[in-house]
């Protein structure tokens, strides 16, 4: 099973220096000890990205019994504002499942959930947190699947705010839920490397693949009591920085490596900009795909200013140089920096701010 897990998430052949994460991962999720048999429990799953739907599948492939799911409500997409289902109703919909969706967990959706009769809630991304009265349904307790190796990165937005560190690796923790924000006890964790090249989306793909295993590795292991929960270590812990669409203005005077921590950290939203003044109009210039590197050139340019270096089209940092290399002007259409040059000559030479 971990051979097959780490070839997932290493198609290549693996360096030696990821050995270690073979052995991390070995020792820290048991699968050798799981019951071959899904435990014959109901469960409620509340969640709502693409993230939970993958584990939802997961439990439904394994045939656990599912007797209800909660999501949150339909939300409007922008930029037609278009109302959109979530991925998880979308799941629950296609297999007839029970499904909530309510704007607050208040005392009408606890009596649902009772009326459920869960033998245990699980939850991932739900996006809301659950009161005491629906902590203390379930006899096993509601179970969080949370995107970082906790007490690291509390609350929302964990794998951004890991890349935005520039973190070399995060995980998976599966954690018994409790009244704060990510501070329940901690059932089991897996460790996941993060790449240079990994971007919010690649990085949330290989937990997913890693989570999955563990998930359902333990499940079984808590439902037979054969897991003891160890308390969080509070004076470790870190908490996420909120991601808002303001956060993707990249500022020049940041180094190079910061810059492009935060690209890989935005996309796909929002996605990092800078502004370019066009004439007299400053403009939107969204940076679809960039590159990076640490060191300056021989005669360093005014921060923010764009310049040729050999084949590319650079912008001087206060350390290092960011390469673009597709843009996007407001109002237009993606396009590779080459092709974007020969129609706006002008950006050679001009400061982003």
């Amino acid at each position: 099973m971990f051979e097959t897990l780490l070839t997932k998430i290493f198609p290549k052949k693996k360096p030696s220096s990821e050995k270690k994460y073979v052995a991390r991962i070995k020792e820290m999720v048991t699968v050798s000890h799981v019951s071959q048999e899904t435990p014959k429990i109901r469960v409620v799953f509340m969640g709502t990205p693409e993230l939970a739907a993958t584990l939802l599948q997961a439990l439904l492939t394994k045939h656990y019994n599912i007797v209800g799911v909660v999501t949150k409500k339909d939300q409007p997409a922008s930029p037609k504002r278009e109302i959109t289902q979530s991925p998880v109703k979308k799941l629950a919909l296609e297999k007839n499942l029970p499904l909530l969706q309510p704007e607050k967990i208040d005392e009408a959706v606890s009596e649902q959930l009772r009326a459920w009769k869960p033998d245990l809630i699980m939850v991932a991304a739900y996006g809301k947190i659950l009161p005491q009265a629906v902590l203390d349904i379930p006899g096993f307790g509601c179970l969080n699947f949370h995107p970082s190796l906790l007490p690291q990165w509390r609350g929302a937005a964990p794998i951004q705010n890991a890349l935005l560190s520039g973190a070399t690796e995060t995980g998976v923790t599966l954690m018994l839920m409790d009244r704060g924000m990510d501070t329940g006890d901690i059932l089991k964790q897996v460790v996941v490397p993060i790449a240079p090249e990994d971007t919010n989306p690649t990085l949330t793909e290989k937990l997913v693949i890693a989570g999955t295993d563990l998930l359902l590795a333990t499940i079984p292991l808590w439902v037979e009591r054969r897991i003891a929960p160890q308390k969080q270590d509070g004076t470790r812990a870190t908490l996420c920085q909120m991601i808002e669409r303001s956060d993707g203005h990249i500022i020049w005077t940041d180094d190079a490596e910061s810059i492009y921590n935060r690209y890989r950290a935005l996309l796909p939203w929002p996605g990092v900009f800078t502004y370019w003044k066009k004439k007299d109009e400053l403009l939107r210039l969204k940076i679809l795909a960039l590159s990076y590197q640490k060191q300056n050139p021989q005669t360093m340019n005014p921060l923010g200013q764009v310049f040729e270096i050999g084949e590319k089209i650079g912008v001087q940092t206060t350390t290092g140089i960011i390469f673009l290399e597709e843009v996007q002007l407001e109002g237009k259409g993606p396009m590779p920096i080459h092709e974007f040059i020969l129609g706006n000559e002008t950006l050679i030479g001009s400061n982003l701010e």
